[in-house]
């Protein structure tokens, strides 16, 4: 059984004690981001990893606001499934951890203006750091800190580097078109790689998609602030948020009526 967690935002005591009560042999735990780590990741998993659970993870927008979150998921790489796809309890999953941001790539933005991803790569965004003619988007900005945060930055070279693979499962931070704040950029990506399911966080709510399905071509799922949803769908443990984000649901229903 694999569970997907929610954003933690820096407090994972809620997870064992959830999944020691589902009394699983030898289950997966998949962190959907924004786990803002206190100390390095794997003492800070060690409970369940001691418990016999088999942990990963992508990261989310929030796991760069300051270089000890960054650091502390560091010594972890091996668990970090963005950008890659990795088998788990005999099912293909891929990661697509962070954010679509302007400075970078914003499919929204950019599908107004007509204007493409001039940055491929972190590589890329570093090199024009360095650059005296860096380029002439008004939110590129340089600095040490936002080389931080674009560490969380979705680039368009991960994102095609994924589309050529195939899978069952994708996680993702960023929500699929389904959400109110959700992306088509997620949904082709899903299809281009054939998965059935795909599993978000980032925006604290786990909203009904069934509705969905048939336009999407997958099951999408959202695991709210501090849940836990399982690979059927169910919620383990509700998220903390669920409830007072539920006004969001009838955006959902205008999007596939």
């Amino acid at each position: 059984m694999i569970y997907f967690l929610g954003d933690v935002h820096g407090r994972i005591d809620h997870v064992l004690p959830a999944l020691s009560a589902r009394q699983e042999m030898a289950a997966h735990a998949i962190f959907l981001g924004d786990i803002d780590s206190k100390q390095p990741f794997e003492e800070e998993i060690r409970p369940l990893i001691d418990s016999g659970i088999r942990v990963w993870y992508i990261h989310g927008n929030h796991d760069t606001d300051n270089r000890i979150s960054w650091d502390n998921l560091q010594g972890s790489v091996d668990r970090n499934l963005s950008g890659r796809v990795v088998e788990i309890d005999g099912l293909r999953v891929a990661g697509l951890g962070g954010v679509f941001r302007g400075e970078v790539w914003h499919p929204k933005c950019q599908a107004k203006d007509g204007s493409l991803p001039q940055l491929k790569s972190y590589d890329d965004y570093i090199n024009c750091l360095k650059s005296k003619t860096p380029p002439r988007r008004h939110e590129f900005v340089k600095g040490t800190k936002n080389a931080l945060k674009h560490l969380s930055t979705i680039f368009p070279d991960t994102y095609e580097r994924l589309a050529e693979q195939k899978a069952d499962i994708l996680v993702t931070h960023e929500a699929p078109s389904c959400h109110p704040h959700g992306f088509e950029e997620i949904d082709r990506l899903a299809q281009s790689m054939g998965v059935k399911m795909v599993f978000h966080g980032h925006h604290h709510d786990s909203l009904d998609y069934q509705q969905c399905e048939a336009r999407l071509g997958f099951k999408a799922h959202g695991v709210g602030f501090r849940g836990i949803t399982d690979m059927q769908g169910i919620r383990v443990r509700a998220g903390n948020l669920d409830e007072a984000h539920s006004d969001g649901q009838s955006l959902v229903d205008e999007k596939c009526p």
